[in-house]
Protein backbone atom coordinates (compact mmCIF):
# COMPACT_ATOMS: atom_id res chain seq x y z
CA UNK A 1 0.00 0.00 0.00
CA UNK A 2 1.22 3.01 -0.49
CA UNK A 3 1.70 6.01 1.71
CA UNK A 4 -0.24 9.02 0.91
CA UNK A 5 -1.36 11.98 2.72
CA UNK A 6 -4.84 10.58 3.13
CA UNK A 7 -2.99 7.04 4.35
CA UNK A 8 -0.54 9.85 6.79
CA UNK A 9 -4.33 11.61 7.89
CA UNK A 10 -5.71 8.23 8.93
CA UNK A 11 -3.20 7.38 10.64
CA UNK A 12 -2.79 10.16 12.68
CA UNK A 13 -5.80 10.20 13.70
CA UNK A 14 -6.41 6.49 14.65
CA UNK A 15 -6.62 5.63 18.62
CA UNK A 16 -3.87 2.86 18.44
CA UNK A 17 -0.56 4.84 19.88
CA UNK A 18 1.05 2.41 17.29
CA UNK A 19 -0.40 3.59 14.09
CA UNK A 20 -0.02 7.21 15.10
CA UNK A 21 3.63 6.63 15.33
CA UNK A 22 3.90 4.90 12.13
CA UNK A 23 2.37 7.93 10.57
CA UNK A 24 4.84 10.26 11.94
CA UNK A 25 7.67 8.38 10.39
CA UNK A 26 6.00 8.37 7.13
CA UNK A 27 5.66 11.67 6.90
CA UNK A 28 8.97 11.50 6.04
CA UNK A 29 7.98 10.06 2.92
CA UNK A 30 5.93 12.56 1.81
CA UNK A 31 6.56 16.29 0.04
CA UNK A 32 8.16 18.59 2.56
CA UNK A 33 4.78 21.17 1.97
CA UNK A 34 2.59 18.10 2.56
CA UNK A 35 4.78 16.75 5.94
CA UNK A 36 4.75 20.16 7.23
CA UNK A 37 1.15 20.45 7.29
CA UNK A 38 0.93 16.79 8.56
CA UNK A 39 3.37 17.08 11.05
CA UNK A 40 1.73 20.14 13.26
CA UNK A 41 -0.99 17.39 14.12
CA UNK A 42 1.74 15.08 15.22
CA UNK A 43 3.11 17.78 17.17
CA UNK A 44 0.05 18.61 19.10
CA UNK A 45 -0.57 14.76 20.13
CA UNK A 46 -1.87 13.43 23.14
CA UNK A 47 1.16 11.12 23.88
CA UNK A 48 4.45 12.23 24.62
CA UNK A 49 6.39 9.78 22.13
CA UNK A 50 4.67 11.21 19.14
CA UNK A 51 5.10 15.02 20.09
CA UNK A 52 8.73 13.90 20.58
CA UNK A 53 9.32 12.34 16.86
CA UNK A 54 7.03 14.80 15.24
CA UNK A 55 9.12 18.02 16.77
CA UNK A 56 12.27 16.45 15.86
CA UNK A 57 11.77 16.42 12.27
CA UNK A 58 11.19 20.01 12.21
CA UNK A 59 14.97 20.75 11.67
CA UNK A 60 14.15 19.64 8.15
CA UNK A 61 9.95 20.48 7.60
CA UNK A 62 10.56 23.95 9.71
CA UNK A 63 12.07 25.46 5.95
CA UNK A 64 8.93 25.66 4.44
CA UNK A 65 7.19 28.50 7.02
CA UNK A 66 9.81 29.80 9.53
CA UNK A 67 7.16 32.06 11.34
CA UNK A 68 5.15 29.36 12.39
CA UNK A 69 7.70 26.80 12.94
CA UNK A 70 8.90 29.69 15.18
CA UNK A 71 5.58 30.14 16.70
CA UNK A 72 5.77 26.21 16.88
CA UNK A 73 8.86 25.26 18.63
CA UNK A 74 8.36 28.14 21.18
CA UNK A 75 5.21 26.55 22.48
CA UNK A 76 6.89 23.27 22.78
CA UNK A 77 9.79 24.90 24.39
CA UNK A 78 7.77 26.69 27.04
CA UNK A 79 4.61 24.48 27.59
CA UNK A 80 5.37 21.12 26.48
CA UNK A 81 5.20 18.47 29.65
CA UNK A 82 7.85 16.20 28.66
CA UNK A 83 11.32 16.81 28.63
CA UNK A 84 12.78 15.31 25.58
CA UNK A 85 9.94 17.07 23.83
CA UNK A 86 11.31 20.60 25.22
CA UNK A 87 14.80 19.43 24.42
CA UNK A 88 13.79 18.53 20.69
CA UNK A 89 12.35 21.38 20.25
CA UNK A 90 15.54 23.87 21.39
CA UNK A 91 17.40 21.86 18.91
CA UNK A 92 15.31 22.76 16.32
CA UNK A 93 15.32 26.21 16.87
CA UNK A 94 19.40 26.04 16.83
CA UNK A 95 19.07 24.10 13.41
CA UNK A 96 16.04 26.42 12.22
CA UNK A 97 18.29 29.59 12.97
CA UNK A 98 15.21 31.10 14.80
CA UNK A 99 17.31 33.88 16.35
CA UNK A 100 13.54 35.28 17.58
CA UNK A 101 13.64 32.41 20.26
CA UNK A 102 16.64 33.77 21.63
CA UNK A 103 15.16 34.90 24.69
CA UNK A 104 12.76 32.27 25.30
CA UNK A 105 15.41 30.21 25.11
CA UNK A 106 17.50 32.20 27.97
CA UNK A 107 14.21 32.15 29.87
CA UNK A 108 13.76 28.73 29.78
CA UNK A 109 17.48 27.53 30.67
CA UNK A 110 17.02 29.64 34.04
CA UNK A 111 13.56 28.37 34.93
CA UNK A 112 14.02 24.45 34.17
CA UNK A 113 16.17 22.24 36.41
CA UNK A 114 16.72 19.68 33.62
CA UNK A 115 19.94 18.87 32.71
CA UNK A 116 18.28 17.44 29.11
CA UNK A 117 16.83 20.83 28.67
CA UNK A 118 20.03 22.91 29.77
CA UNK A 119 22.58 20.83 27.76
CA UNK A 120 20.12 21.16 24.69
CA UNK A 121 19.78 25.10 25.07
CA UNK A 122 23.25 25.80 25.13
CA UNK A 123 24.22 23.84 22.44
CA UNK A 124 21.64 25.35 19.83
CA UNK A 125 23.34 28.52 21.69
CA UNK A 126 26.50 27.58 19.74
CA UNK A 127 24.58 26.46 16.26
CA UNK A 128 22.59 29.59 16.58
CA UNK A 129 25.81 31.80 16.83
CA UNK A 130 24.50 34.86 18.60
CA UNK A 131 26.15 37.71 20.18
CA UNK A 132 23.51 37.93 23.28
CA UNK A 133 24.34 34.34 24.11
CA UNK A 134 28.28 34.90 25.32
CA UNK A 135 27.07 35.98 29.36
CA UNK A 136 24.92 32.87 29.47
CA UNK A 137 27.38 30.25 28.19
CA UNK A 138 29.52 31.74 30.82
CA UNK A 139 27.52 30.83 33.37
CA UNK A 140 27.04 27.18 31.74
CA UNK A 141 30.57 26.77 32.13
CA UNK A 142 30.07 26.71 35.81
CA UNK A 143 27.17 24.34 36.17
CA UNK A 144 27.27 21.49 38.13
CA UNK A 145 26.82 19.11 35.26
CA UNK A 146 29.71 18.42 33.14
CA UNK A 147 27.64 17.82 29.80
CA UNK A 148 26.22 21.64 29.94
CA UNK A 149 30.05 22.39 30.60
CA UNK A 150 31.12 20.46 27.65
CA UNK A 151 28.04 21.71 25.11
CA UNK A 152 29.08 25.28 26.61
CA UNK A 153 32.99 24.68 25.48
CA UNK A 154 31.82 23.57 22.22
CA UNK A 155 29.23 26.85 21.70
CA UNK A 156 31.82 28.94 22.80
CA UNK A 157 34.47 27.90 20.11
CA UNK A 158 31.17 28.29 16.88
CA UNK A 159 30.85 32.23 18.82
CA UNK A 160 33.57 32.88 17.65
CA UNK A 161 33.89 35.52 20.36
CA UNK A 162 37.93 35.49 21.13
CA UNK A 163 37.03 36.49 25.21
CA UNK A 164 35.81 33.16 25.78
CA UNK A 165 39.71 32.10 25.10
CA UNK A 166 40.53 32.79 28.55
CA UNK A 167 37.63 31.45 30.24
CA UNK A 168 37.91 28.34 28.09
CA UNK A 169 42.24 27.77 29.96
CA UNK A 170 41.04 26.67 32.72
CA UNK A 171 39.27 23.62 31.32
CA UNK A 172 42.27 22.32 29.19
CA UNK A 173 43.77 20.84 32.55
CA UNK A 174 40.46 18.97 33.45
CA UNK A 175 40.25 15.73 34.60
CA UNK A 176 37.71 14.53 31.84
CA UNK A 177 39.47 14.15 28.66
CA UNK A 178 36.36 14.70 26.78
CA UNK A 179 36.38 18.05 28.19
CA UNK A 180 40.00 18.87 26.90
CA UNK A 181 39.46 17.52 23.50
CA UNK A 182 36.71 19.88 23.20
CA UNK A 183 38.45 23.03 24.27
CA UNK A 184 41.19 21.74 21.82
CA UNK A 185 38.28 22.27 19.04
CA UNK A 186 36.79 25.19 20.40
CA UNK A 187 39.94 26.83 20.37
CA UNK A 188 41.04 26.09 16.39
CA UNK A 189 37.75 27.67 16.46
CA UNK A 190 38.60 30.83 18.00
CA UNK A 191 41.95 30.81 16.59
CA UNK A 192 45.17 34.04 18.29
CA UNK A 193 47.80 33.97 19.83
CA UNK A 194 46.30 32.88 23.77
CA UNK A 195 44.63 29.92 22.01
CA UNK A 196 47.95 28.82 20.15
CA UNK A 197 49.89 28.96 23.43
CA UNK A 198 47.11 27.14 24.99
CA UNK A 199 46.95 24.33 22.15
CA UNK A 200 51.01 24.00 22.15
CA UNK A 201 50.36 22.63 25.65
CA UNK A 202 48.01 20.40 24.72
CA UNK A 203 49.86 19.23 22.01
CA UNK A 204 51.89 17.05 24.83
CA UNK A 205 48.69 15.89 26.48
CA UNK A 206 48.52 11.99 27.92
CA UNK A 207 45.69 11.15 25.70
CA UNK A 208 46.75 10.37 22.11
CA UNK A 209 43.61 11.70 21.20
CA UNK A 210 43.95 15.03 22.37
CA UNK A 211 47.66 15.66 21.55
CA UNK A 212 47.34 14.57 17.73
CA UNK A 213 44.15 17.14 17.50
CA UNK A 214 46.09 19.84 19.35
CA UNK A 215 49.05 19.06 16.72
CA UNK A 216 46.88 19.37 13.66
CA UNK A 217 45.18 22.45 15.00
CA UNK A 218 48.29 24.29 15.21
CA UNK A 219 48.71 24.21 11.83
CA UNK A 220 45.75 26.29 11.04
CA UNK A 221 45.91 28.66 13.72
Amino acid sequence: MSITSESVKQLLSSEDLGDRLRAVNQIRQLEPTVGFELIQTAISDRNSRVRYSAVSQMDTLGTQDLQLSLDILRDRLLHDSEVDVQAAAADCIGALQLHDAFEDLKEVYYKTDEWLIQFSIIATLGALGDPRAFELLKEALSSETELVQTAAISSFGELGNLEAVPLLAPYATNPDWQMRYRVVQALTLLGGAEAKSILETLANDEVEAIATEAKNSLQSV
